[in-house]
């Protein structure tokens, strides 16, 4: 189905796309776009393009399928600049975090060829980002949510289904309101408060000492605020008002805890943590099955 896509940003998330297409039969061949010279170079000499281009003509030409995997607030620019380029047979897909944003900026940018652009968010992902954190098998077993517009051709979506297919992972469709609802409480909402703990140590004045006695439990807990900045302020804007609620509920959970610590509350306080932890271990079971 593929004999050329083009990703632009071959980071983790593209580049673990190219790593994963590499490993097929018979690979398209993968051109990278992006921003930085240097990233592109390095995703050469890793070998997760072919080719790293800068004339987007050339790019585009013949392209079974473009990939957008830069942060999400680049989206608009991106679409703008393929329009001129982008044939019929062509399919738009993008990898970002918040898709009602997404859904509307192509939309706007790709006119009648809508229809051609397929809203899509991989669940996968580390802290790390670069070339260097690409990885074959990152999609492997995990969810990819693809957001088509009633428009959307279906041969796009097919397309694009097989892409993520081609990776290794499972393919479902969601309307993109309901995708920003769900990723602000189970995703974006953690980034944040894992962003605002390790901010709040970091600014005290016993800072040095904090960080060189925290062990395990800090870690897990913190490990998703090493990830990328500029994409987690462009989902965090992106998402705004779906987060301000969740804040606003875990607000009210905090509250509560801290009245149930205040008044010695010790059967509250179990009672929270058993449910609390009954209900992660369940999740956590059923990822494992």
């Amino acid at each position: 189905m593929f004999n050329k896509i083009v990703i632009f940003g071959v980071g983790l998330i593209g580049g673990s796309v190219a790593l994963a297409l590499k490993k097929l039969p018979n690979p398209p061949q993968i051109i990278g776009v992006g921003r930085s010279d240097h990233s592109l170079q390095e995703a050469l000499s890793l070998g997760l393009i072919d080719q790293a281009v800068t004339d987007i003509a050339s790019a585009l030409e013949n392209a079974d399928l473009v990939l957008i995997a830069a942060p999400v607030a680049q989206t608009p620019a991106i679409l703008r600049t393929i329009r001129p380029h982008l044939a019929a047979q062509t399919v738009v897909t993008d990898a970002g975090s918040t898709k009602s944003d997404v859904m509307a900026y192509a939309q706007a940018e790709l006119g009648d060829q809508f229809s051609q652009f397929v809203g899509g968010h991989p669940i996968a992902g580390a802290e790390k980002s670069g070339p260097g954190a690409a990885m074959a098998d990152l999609y492997i077993g995990k969810n990819v949510i693809l957001t088509p517009a009633t428009v959307t051709s279906t041969a796009a979506v097919q397309k694009v289904t097989t892409l993520w297919q081609n990776c290794g992972a499972l393919v479902s469709n969601m309307p993109p309101e309901e995708h920003d609802s769900v990723f602000a409480a189970v995703s974006h909402l953690p980034h944040l408060l894992a962003f605002a703990l390790v901010e709040d140590l970091a600014k005290r004045g016993n800072a040095e000492l904090l960080f060189k006695f925290a062990a395990s439990g800090f870690r897990d807990f913190t490990r998703i605020a090493g990830s990328h900045p500029e994409m987690w302020r462009d989902i965090a804007l992106a998402n705004k008002q779906a987060l301000l609620q969740e804040l606003s509920s875990y607000q009210r959970a905090v509250s509560e805890m801290t009245a149930l610590l205040e008044s010695n509350d010790a059967e509250g306080l179990f009672a929270l943590f058993e449910h609390a932890s009954q209900a992660r271990n369940a999740w956590a079971k059923s990822k494992i099955q």
